[in-house]
């Protein structure tokens, strides 16, 4: 019985952890702070983005940004819902985690097409 409570604890305590790492993978990708854009989303929007567009054509570079960059923000955003929810995602919060990375991407878009934002 007590092997049984310890390997019990054990699972319920890797569970705890991946739920954590989760959730802080999310954070860490979604808009939620104010740093998160400047240091982690437009550098890796901004890394993808040139180098798809090196195949596909630097014309394609915003709208690549922009791809990029919704989907690190989405990303993070179902990372922390599935971690919370583990897995009972509905479709409202979904929707509404959508409408908010979609906000901040059309901000990125707009700085893209504007040219303060290019390939390297």
């Amino acid at each position: 019985m007590h092997d049984l409570r310890k390997k019990f604890n054990e699972i319920k305590t890797r569970k705890g952890l991946f739920r954590g790492i989760l959730f802080l993978t999310g954070y860490i990708l979604s808009p939620l702070t104010w740093w998160n854009d400047v240091f982690i989303n437009i550098p890796i929007s901004y890394v993808i983005a040139s180098i798809i567009s090196k195949i596909v054509g630097e014309s394609y570079f915003p709208k690549l940004m922009v791809l990029a960059y919704l989907f690190t923000n989405v990303l993070g955003f179902l990372l922390m819902h599935i971690s919370i929810s583990w897995g009972k995602m509905s479709r409202r919060k979904l929707l509404i985690d959508i409408i908010i990375a979609a906000g901040y991407t059309i901000l990125v878009y707009v700085l893209a097409l504007l040219g303060y934002i290019k390939p390297f």
